[in-house]
C-alpha cells in the first residue's frame, strides 16, 4: 500500500488544504474536520485503497483503516495537508464548535458522564459478583468480607453528585474543587438523606429568600441532572468573577462568593426544580420500557441505532446514570445491547453473504466490534452504507429489546453492553440470553434475505438482454 498516494487523494476528495480544519486519528480511525462537507466525496474516499469505511458523526468526518496502518496514513497526510498533529481531544472541540445547540446539549451530556463510566461499572461489576456469590454460598452475606465488599460496591453511587459535579466542572471550564464542593453540598448529612425518606410529612423545611417560600431540607442523592445544572452556573460564574475581581483579592473573593452564591440557589431554585424535572424524565422513561407487552422496550430498541447515527445518543448515559441513581437498577441496558447486537448481526450477514473481499473484510471485524458493545464500526462502515442491513439490525434489536422489556430484566450499571453485559446483569442471565439470542437470530436471518451484492455494469447489461 502507497500511504502517501492514499493521503494524497483523501486530501483531494475532501476539498483540499483549505477546507481542513483539524485532524487526529484513533486507534482505527482518520477523524477530521472539515469546513464544507458538499466539498467531500463520500464515495471516492471509500474506493481508496486502504480504506475499510467512510462516515460523518456530528462536525467530524471519520475514515476507517485500521490499526498500524491509521497511523501511516496519518503521519502522510498532515505533510500533505501542511497543519500540525492534532489530539483526539482538540479535534473533538473543533468539530463541537460546527454542531448545532441540541447536538451540542447532548455532547456534553455525554462529556460528563463518559468519564465517570469506570467508576460505576467498578462497583456495578462488584454488586453482581457478590450477588453471584451469595447465591452459591448464602453465609457470605453474614460475614465481614461481605461488609467490606459491600461497602466498595455501592460508594460510587452513594458519592455519584460528587464524580458528576467534578466531571461536569471539568468539562464547564470550572474549577474541579468547587464543582466538587457543590456536589458535597448537594448529599451533605445535615440533609435528610433522600433514599431514608419515608413520607414528604418526615422532611424538615425551612424558609427561603426571605420567607417567600419553604424549602425542603432533603438531599439529591439519587439524582445527576440538578448537579450538573448548578455546576454549570457556578463554572460560568466563577469564570465571570475572574473577570472583573482585582487580582489583589481574587484568590479570596471568587471561591467565596461562588460557592455561597451557587450554593444557596442550588438548594432552594435548582436543586427543587430540576429534580423535579428529572424526576418527570425518569417517569417517561420507566412508563414507556414498561409499557404491556414490552412495546414500549421494542421501539426503544429500533429507534436506538438511529439515534446514534444523529449523534444524540450520548444522552442515554444520563438516563442510565439517573435510572441507576433513583433505584439502582438499569433497565435500558437490555435495550440497547439488542440494538448493538442487531446491528452486529445484521452485519456477520452482509459478511458472510457478500463476495466482494474488501466489504467482507470490513464487515466480519465490525460485526464482532458490535456483539462487545461498539457498534459505530457496523453502522457506518456497512449497515448504513446499504441499509437493507441496517434496517434489519433495527428490527432485530426491536425483537430483543421485546423481550427485555416484557422480562423486566436489568443491569446494576452502565457502560457496558453486549456480551459483556453478563457481568452487570441481574440474577437473570436466561432472560439476557434470550434478549440477546432474539435480535441476532432476527437480525441475521433479516439482513441475509434482504441484502444481495450490487451488481457491475456488465452484469446489469447481460441481465438486461436476457
Amino acid at each position: 500500500m502507497d500511504y502517501r498516494k492514499t493521503a494524497q487523494q483523501i486530501c483531494d476528495n475532501i476539498g483540499g488544504r483549505k477546507n481542513i480544519i483539524s485532524a487526529a486519528h484513533c486507534a482505527t480511525r482518520l477523524r477530521l474536520v472539515i469546513g464544507d462537507n458538499d466539498k467531500c466525496s463520500k464515495e471516492a474516499i471509500e474506493a481508496i485503497d486502504g480504506v475499510k469505511g467512510v462516515f460523518f458523526v456530528p462536525g467530524q468526518l471519520q475514515i476507517i483503516f485500521g490499526t498500524g496502518t491509521v497511523n501511516k496514513v496519518y503521519d502522510e497526510f498532515i505533510q500533505i495537508a501542511g497543519i500540525s498533529a492534532a489530539s483526539t481531544e482538540e479535534v473533538r472541540q473543533a468539530a463541537g464548535t460546527k454542531m448545532s445547540f441540541w447536538r451540542r446539549a447532548v455532547k456534553t451530556l455525554g462529556d460528563v458522564f463518559i468519564p465517570i463510566i469506570p467508576a460505576i461499572v467498578a462497583s456495578g461489576l462488584l454488586v453482581g459478583i457478590l450477588e453471584g456469590l451469595c447465591e452459591v454460598y448464602p453465609a457470605m452475606e453474614q460475614s465481614g468480607t461481605y461488609t467490606i465488599l459491600h461497602l466498595f460496591s455501592n460508594a460510587a453511587f452513594v458519592f455519584l453528585p460528587i464524580l458528576i459535579a467534578i466531571s461536569a466542572a471539568k468539562v464547564f471550564g470550572g474549577n474541579l474543587y468547587l464543582g466538587a464542593v457543590i456536589g458535597m453540598i448537594m448529599i451533605h448529612p445535615d440533609l435528610m438523606n433522600a433514599w431514608s425518606v419515608v413520607d414528604a410529612e418526615s422532611i424538615p423545611k425551612l424558609n427561603a429568600w426571605f420567607g417567600l417560600y419553604q424549602i425542603e431540607l432533603v438531599g439529591y442523592q439519587g439524582h445527576v441532572i440538578p448537579v450538573v445544572i448548578a455546576v454549570w452556573f457556578m463554572s460560568m460564574l466563577e469564570k465571570k468573577l475572574h473577570k472583573i475581581v482585582p487580582e489583589m483579592i481574587d484568590l479570596f473573593v471568587t471561591p467565596l462568593v461562588t460557592v455561597l452564591v451557587t450554593g444557596y440557589l442550588t438548594l432552594t431554585i435548582f436543586g427543587p426544580v430540576f429534580s423535579w424535572v428529572e424526576n418527570g424524565v425518569l417517569e417517561g422513561a420507566q412508563w414507556l420500557i414498561t409499557l404491556p407487552f414490552g412495546i414500549g422496550a421494542a421501539l426503544c430498541g429500533a429507534v436506538y441505532a438511529p439515534t446514534v447515527v444523529a449523534g444524540v445518543h450520548h444522552m442515554y448515559s444520563a438516563l442510565e446514570a439517573g435510572l441507576i441513581s433513583n433505584s439502582g437498577f438499569n433497565t435500558w441496558m437490555p435495550i440497547a445491547t439488542a440494538a448493538n447486537v442487531g446491528q452486529g448481526a445484521a452485519a456477520l450477514a452482509l459478511a458472510l453473504k457478500t463476495k466482494n473481499s474488501k466489504v467482507k473484510a470490513l464487515a466480519l471485524p465490525a460485526s464482532l466490534s458490535a456483539f462487545l458493545g461498539i457498534t459505530e464500526p457496523a453502522i457506518f462502515g456497512v449497515n448504513i452504507r446499504y441499509i437493507k442491513p441496517f434496517v434489519a439490525g433495527m428490527i432485530g434489536g426491536a425483537c430483543g429489546a421485546l423481550i427485555a422489556g416484557w422480562t423486566g430484566i436489568g443491569a446494576t450499571a452502565y457502560g457496558v453492553t453486549g456480551l459483556f453485559g453478563y457481568l452487570i446483569t441481574t440474577d437473570d442471565t436466561l432472560q439476557y440470553t434470550l434478549v440477546i439470542g432474539a435480535a441476532f437470530v432476527v437480525s441475521f436471518v433479516t439482513s441475509w434475505m434482504l441484502y444481495h451484492d450490487e451488481k457491475t455494469p456488465g452484469e446489469k447489461t447481460a441481465a438486461r438482454k436476457q
